[in-house]
């Protein structure tokens, strides 16, 4: 019995450990070079490989016919894909003798693609949870072999639920593994009614746009907040940063606010939304000298960060 992991990130990390504390020979490791533009706050899957004395590969290109060459010769009884990035495709996925096992942090068959994570907050979704599931050649669309569900608090942050999710996912990867690794996993098929997908974010999906309602603009916050890129909004010779917010439907001796503007009072800071107002609890203002128009940012805002 030997397998064979494709894994990265924290989730990644912790799942190859989960497989080595349960006794799992793992014939090799393949991820990716640490990138310290990802701000090095998570686990290095290779560092843990390597001082497990696992053999360890980085590469970019999993599907490469040397690669399902090496991988072929291992002769693994299953492949596993622990929060790896890239798609592995038929050649790679047919090797293994009891097929290849994806880990994926939603509760399929909603939000399938890349950062599901952050989409369900960004959806405001009440309950996340992880899913194993068998490999096909669409994206995380494979029969299902079970889930454990996570409750999703209004205000928790991507951070605090990827560590929750981290610690489900071990559990999950643990409870069903002997049937993974026997062949006998369940096979539960996807209700394609009910599939959302999503592709991957980047820095500039956390621009905010203040006519939404004040709820989907807090859920945007906690959802790229740190160390995720963050949420902003751009000024005059610099930009606001935001970091952690509350919506409020009323501010006691507030007038009304237009969307974007800042009124200073009561002991904090308020931006007029679309619907209802945005505390804020923790940001960053670049803009030294503040704006005139519908995003008015006083001087005395820059610097001041509150946790």
């Amino acid at each position: 019995m030997s397998v064979v992991v494709l894994a990265y990130h924290e989730m990644g990390r912790a799942c190859l450990r989960t497989l080595l504390r349960c006794g799992v020979p793992v014939s090799a490791v393949f991820t990716y070079e640490d990138d310290p533009a990802e701000g090095g706050w998570f686990g290095s899957v290779a560092e843990a490989a390597r001082s497990a004395g696992l053999p360890t590969f980085t590469t970019e290109a999993i599907n490469e016919p040397r690669w399902v060459e090496h991988v072929a010769g291992l002769t693994p009884d299953v492949l596993f894909s622990f929060h790896y990035r890239h798609l592995v495709k038929k050649p790679l996925r047919s090797i293994p003798r009891h097929g290849a096992v994806n880990l994926h942090a939603s509760l399929l068959p909603r939000y399938r693609g890349r950062s599901p994570l952050n989409w369900q907050l960004v959806h405001g979704e009440s309950e996340s949870g992880v899913t194993l599931h068998h490999m096909l050649a669409r994206a995380d669309a494979g029969d299902v072999i079970a889930q454990r569900r996570v409750p999703v608090g209004p205000d928790d942050t991507a951070l605090e639920l990827y560590r929750r999710l981290v610690r489900a996912a071990e559990a999950l990867l643990e409870e069903q593994l002997a049937g993974i690794l026997a062949g006998t996993a369940p096979r539960i098929p996807q209700d394609e009614s009910l599939a959302t997908s999503f592709g991957g974010r980047t820095p500039e999906d956390g621009r905010i746009d203040w006519r939404r309602p004040a709820r989907e603009i807090h859920d945007l916050v906690r959802a790229v907040s740190r160390p995720w890129p963050g949420a902003f909004s751009d000024l005059a010779g610099g930009r606001l940063m935001l970091w952690r917010t509350a919506p409020r439907a009323a501010i006691a001796g507030a007038s009304d606010l237009a969307p974007g503007e800042i009124w200073c009072g009561a002991g904090s800071w308020f931006v007029g939304t679309g619907d209802g107002w945005i505390e804020l609890l923790d940001f960053e203002c670049s803009a030294p000298d503040g704006l005139r128009g519908d995003e008015v940012i006083p001087a005395p805002c820059a610097g001041r960060s509150a946790a």
